[in-house]
């Protein structure tokens, strides 16, 4: 009798899964990106950091300014786009700000999308979702 039940379930799962909306079952498409860099002395180099502002779609100086704050480490873009941190900072610890900074700032709270837009409106900033139309209030100032 487990036997038959077993395969009646695995037949039902299969049926449900066919019916569900491509949506849902297709593999979410936005990843967070991670940093890629080196150690150079007591610094941290990111050689990435403008391509992950731009993965975000926010302006560089925006998640500088969140980063440097979060590290709280002193830091600059150079001419040739890379993030030069003045501390040791492991990657993890800067993927972890980085995943911060996009739960606050880019991903939706209503869907979890990243089609997502920084509005003011008089003093107010909000996170605007271009999907479903969701308005989030955030920070306007880091």
């Amino acid at each position: 009798m487990g036997m038959y039940r077993r395969m009646e379930y695995e037949q039902l799962l299969k049926r449900a899964r066919e019916r569900l909306p491509q949506s849902v079952v297709e593999r979410e498409r936005f990843e967070i990106p991670k940093v890629k860099g080196h150690l150079q002395g007591n610094k941290t180099v990111v050689s990435n950091f403008t391509q992950i502002a731009s993965t975000l779609r926010r302006p560089v100086e925006h998640l500088l300014k969140f980063i440097l704050k979060e590290l709280a480490t002193p830091g600059e873009i150079m001419r040739s786009g890379l993030l030069v941190l003045g501390a040791k900072v492991p990657a993890s610890r800067i993927n972890e700000k980085i995943r911060e900074y996009a739960y606050e700032f880019v991903l939706c709270p209503q869907d979890g999308k990243p089609d997502t837009d920084i509005i003011m409106e008089g003093e107010f900033a909000f996170l605007k979702c271009n999907a479903c139309g969701y308005k989030h209030p955030v920070k306007s100032k880091i």
